[in-house]
């Protein structure tokens, strides 16, 4: 059974910067696409990047400040964070969906970020 666990969440000032990681285990990383959400209350969880291979993608509100990187050595996926802004405030979630997939199957138990004004 595939596992996610995410770290590095926290409190940030505005323009600062915070790096989320996400460790997998329980399947073969390689075969996932990886993603990272975030969700703040009363709203829908959103995507906010995912890669798989050498692709990415990104949701238009945060590219050009994160960065989404794996390492299939580790089994591994991080998120640099950075300009942060207050609006990206959210419990982030790290996400992973066997390749071809249309949904993602697996979650972490998310982390928060704060990003104060």
């Amino acid at each position: 059974q595939v596992q996610l666990v995410e770290s590095g969440g926290g409190l940030v000032q505005a323009g600062g910067s915070l790096r989320l990681s996400c460790a997998f285990s329980g399947s073969s990383f390689s075969l996932f696409t990886m993603a990272w959400h975030r969700q703040v209350p009363g709203k829908q969880r959103e995507l906010v990047a995912a890669g798989y291979g050498g692709a990415t993608k990104y949701a238009d509100s945060v590219k050009g400040r994160f960065t989404i990187s794996r390492d299939n050595a580790k089994n591994t996926v991080s998120l640099q964070m950075n300009s942060l802004k207050p609006e990206d405030t959210a419990v982030y979630y790290c996400a992973a969906k066997f390749r071809g997939n249309d949904n993602y199957d697996y979650w972490g138990p998310g982390t928060q970020v704060t990003v104060s004004a």
